[in-house]
């Protein structure tokens, strides 16, 4: 490996290490309890689902499995789900991302404002649609984090920095990923199948992992209020209830999730998508997890 090649790849580790560390401290120390029950610290919110791009290693890369349907969630949606968060405390963060780019809802802003209410709010975007303005304008409607992946190259640092400065916004609230790292760095990720249905990249083998905390500290919500396990269940496989219709804190502890929390906190990846998946699982949630098999002893 040259010298070139060895730092480019230091420092690529050292940038997944530091968006690691980012979340850490969001989930891990942020357990708080409602009704003697965990309640999550990291809501992954998908509120539009299309992409303007296609990236190889992203189900959206096949209309077969991820179509752009063009949906979007509503403003009262979001109203309800401010609202449920705010009925059990919650002190954790909504990130908007999920099944598609979400800087082309055009409610984005409002959207953030409301939920920024009752969370800590990010928004995980590609950057195309960026301008200093639209940046400024994210700022003040209190979004807390803008994550921006750079899939065109290096090129794109100095780009979106000197955009930062012209957004006049603290240079801490955007936070940029190295993404234009090509299959023999795993475009930057650590990659996963996302439940059977991405087969690319250096990747764990299904079965590698049998322990997930998943269940245990998040949960994805469509843009139609559905409550997926996690974000890793691309082919929307298993709902667990759905907030347009039931109480954010009666889905998550109701009978769906909570047989396959117990199941996968005991090693069992024996339902699907769970037993499609090759996520390590247990990077975080580590607190939340000790946390909910002390509710199950308790309860055998």
């Amino acid at each position: 490996m040259t010298d070139q090649k060895y730092k480019r790849t230091k420092k690529l580790q050292k940038a997944i290490k530091l968006n690691l560390k980012r979340r850490t401290v969001i989930v891990d120390d942020k357990l708080v309890f409602h009704n003697n029950v965990p309640i999550p610290s990291w809501i992954e919110l998908s509120i539009i689902d299309v992409c303007n791009r296609s990236c190889s290693f992203c189900p959206k890369a096949d209309p077969k499995i991820a179509p752009n349907t063009y949906q979007k969630m509503t403003m009262s949606l979001v109203e309800k789900l401010t609202n449920d968060l705010k009925k059990i405390n919650y002190q954790g963060s909504v990130t908007l991302c999920g099944y598609g780019e979400p800087m082309l809802h055009k409610g984005v802003f409002e959207m953030s404002k409301k939920l920024a209410e009752a969370s800590f709010v990010e928004i995980v975007t590609n950057g195309d649609t960026l301008k200093p303005e639209i940046i400024n304008k994210l700022y003040n409607s209190n979004v807390n984090k803008l994550l921006i992946s750079l899939y065109d190259g290096p090129e794109q640092v100095t780009k979106f920095k000197n955009m930062t400065r012209e957004a006049k916004v603290p240079e801490d609230f955007v936070i940029l990923r190295d993404r234009w790292h090509g299959a023999d760095k795993d475009y930057g990720l650590k990659l996963t199948n996302r439940t059977g249905t991405i087969d690319i990249g250096n990747q764990d083998s299904i079965g590698t992992f049998t322990y997930c905390n998943y269940p245990s500290y998040s949960v994805l919500i469509d843009w139609n209020g559905d409550v997926f396990l996690c974000p890793q269940d691309w082919q929307r496989k298993m709902t667990t209830g759905n907030i347009a219709k039931e109480d954010f804190f009666e889905i998550w502890t109701g009978s769906t999730i909570s047989k396959f929390r117990k199941n996968l906190l005991e090693g069992n990846r024996c339902d699907k998508p769970c037993t499609e998946c090759n996520a390590e699982g247990t990077v975080l949630g580590k607190n939340h997890a000790t946390a909910w098999k002390k509710i199950y002893k308790t309860n055998l």
